[in-house]
């Protein structure tokens, strides 16, 4: 890693990472295979910033350390990429095996449990696919029908409380490295 860690990608350990190389991965990892509209790539880490927006405007009373998680909740893809759903399922669960040791390492690290509670994944995973269906219809071509069809219905007014970012990663890298600071402050 750009820290000077060393990580074991069969064998993650939580000394192994740094939230540094978490936020310039995925910055520079970009979402829908970089198939979007714009001057810079949609990065994971833009989507990951607007996760935990969501995250926290779905669960306002939530406790900070939930929000982290959702704000880490794609993390491990910042070494392992971010590969669309049908990829996923391709690989089988080789990459899901990967994928979870990776993220338990990563939430260890920063004080969450190995494993969240599955209404927790749930809530994150709701906020994960508003934002899906924001990026697809404001970036990715798709129409409403088709991201209704892929992600779900989207409440319009909850909709309009969010906007899509493409900036550039050195800036994305920065403000998601600052969120997490600021989360972890509070915790």
């Amino acid at each position: 890693m750009l820290s000077g860690r060393r990580l074991d990608l069969l064998d993650p350990t939580p000394m192994d990472i740094e939230i540094e190389d978490i936020a310039h991965g995925l910055a520079f990892v970009a979402r829908w295979n970089g198939q979007t509209e714009g001057d810079f790539a949609y990065s994971v880490a833009e989507h990951s910033l607007l996760v935990e927006q969501i995250f926290g405007q779905l669960e306002p009373r939530t406790p900070v350390k939930w929000r982290l998680a959702a704000l880490l909740h794609d993390a491990p893809e910042y070494v392992i990429g971010d590969m669309i759903s049908p990829v996923k399922a391709a690989i089988g669960p080789g990459y899901t095996e990967l994928d979870d040791r990776l993220q338990a390492a990563i939430n260890i690290r920063f004080g969450l449990p190995s494993i969240l509670p599955a209404t927790v994944k749930k809530k994150i995973k709701k906020a994960d696919r508003i934002s899906a269906w924001l990026e697809a219809t404001r970036i990715a071509g798709f129409s409403r029908h088709e991201a209704n069809t892929h992600f779900g219905r989207v409440d319009p007014e909850l909709a309009e409380m969010f906007t899509i970012h493409l900036r550039p990663p050195v800036r994305v890298r920065a403000d998601f490295t600052d969120r997490h600071a600021a989360l972890m402050s509070r915790l």
